[in-house]
């Protein structure tokens, strides 16, 4: 997701009154805006991306406190709706046969065949991908073909 498209997204959930996508969304253009103000320079489409996912994680991590309290029901199903949206504006993940054929691309190129290699296949993976494949699976299918 680009930047301009966050702030897009923001002034459409505005629009719509979804408090929900509003305050997740500017938690996140908070964060963003942190960056370009620290670092001074341009948010990029990885910076946004990278965002998303530190937010989700964060949010999880509450909702699983949340769920362990035994807060009221409200606010988890506030933190399980706010996950949800941003998991939506997360690129496809890449798993299944389309991982497997993948990990097999990569194994062909690389040459790995042994487990010690895992890490560099992995990393591989992760560049091709931009991080945006099921790691527990390929895991387990490296784990299969790797001896």
């Amino acid at each position: 997701m680009e930047y301009q498209q966050l702030q897009d997204e923001i002034k459409a959930a505005m629009k719509a009154r979804d408090n929900h996508r509003r305050d997740i969304l500017r938690q996140v253009h908070t964060e963003l805006k942190a960056i370009e103000v620290n670092e001074r320079r341009d948010v990029t489409e990885a910076d946004v991306d990278a965002m998303l996912k530190r937010v989700i994680k964060q949010t999880k991590e509450t909702l699983d406190g949340s769920i362990k309290a035994g807060n009221n029901q409200e606010r988890t199903d506030t933190l399980t709706e706010q996950v949800a949206i941003l998991e939506g504006y997360l690129p496809k993940q890449v798993e299944g046969d389309e991982l497997a054929a993948l990990i097999s691309e990569v194994l062909a190129d690389t040459g790995a065949t042994s487990k010690k290699e895992m890490g560099r296949v992995m990393g591989e993976l992760t560049k091709r991908t931009g991080g945006n494949f099921d790691k527990a699976a390929a895991a387990k299918e490296l784990g299969g073909k790797l001896s």
